[in-house]
């Protein structure tokens, strides 16, 4: 009987580069995880008026990324890294989101996301989006990331552990929006959760720090209206 010829793909280059830095990371950065809860349905209920008084689609990415970015500023530790025995905190808070594109895996940045509005982030993440998945990104808005974070709940995805790329200290990795009876002041309601889970190096973070930056992040999505 005959043996059925292997198919043989070749990596692309963008796949041996991501090989490569996810590799590194993983050899050289002891990180732990946490996940927590996030209650997002007053945000999911609002998003249509926000669109109708912004002009713009406010999607729940873009207040991920806004969230993260206000939280670093509370935690700074989460854009440090390691300088011989020394902690350098970043200067700016860069958030790198990941993008499905049809080259492959790809990090756009959203630069200085604590200085930017909703509708200014909403704006700038839709083009960069389009862009990743054009193959349009320019050198500058792939470069200087200084916070990560990865969306799979479009996959359908409830929950998984982000590989913390080698520029960074913290991945946040967020999964699908799901309805969950909740017990709330004695009776049971349905609700719209999300998981969020960190990963971080603890050469710079410890757990409970981690802890206390993942609860910020849980408590603001809970009450969107203190955001806008």
């Amino acid at each position: 009987m005959e043996k059925s010829a292997q198919k043989t793909l070749p990596l692309r280059k963008i796949q041996k580069l991501i090989g490569k830095r996810m590799m590194q990371s993983k050899r050289t950065k002891p990180c732990f995880y946490l996940e927590a809860k996030a209650d997002i349905t007053d945000l999911m209920a609002m998003r249509p008026e926000l669109k109708k008084h912004f002009g713009v689609k406010i999607t729940t990415n873009v207040f991920y990324i806004y969230t993260l970015a206000l939280a670093v500023k509370k935690f700074p530790l989460t854009v440090a890294t390691l300088d011989a025995d020394n902690i350098k905190i970043a200067n700016n808070i860069n958030v790198g989101f990941a993008v499905n594109a049809p080259q492959g895996l790809v990090v756009p940045v959203v630069k200085n996301a604590d200085k930017k509005t909703l509708p200014q982030i909403a704006q700038l993440e839709k083009q960069l989006t389009e862009n990743a998945r054009s193959n349009k990104l320019t050198l500058e808005q792939i470069e200087g990331e200084t916070i990560a974070m990865s969306n799979l709940g479009a996959y359908g995805i409830d929950s998984f552990l982000g590989i913390v790329p080698p520029p960074v200290t913290a991945i946040l990795a967020i999964g699908n929006v799901v309805q969950k009876l909740v017990p709330i002041q004695g009776s049971i309601k349905s609700r719209k959760i999300v998981s969020l889970t960190i990963a971080a190096d603890s050469r710079i973070i410890t757990p409970s720090y981690a802890a206390r930056f993942l609860e910020y992040i849980t408590e603001q999505l809970k009450n969107p209206a203190d955001l806008i």
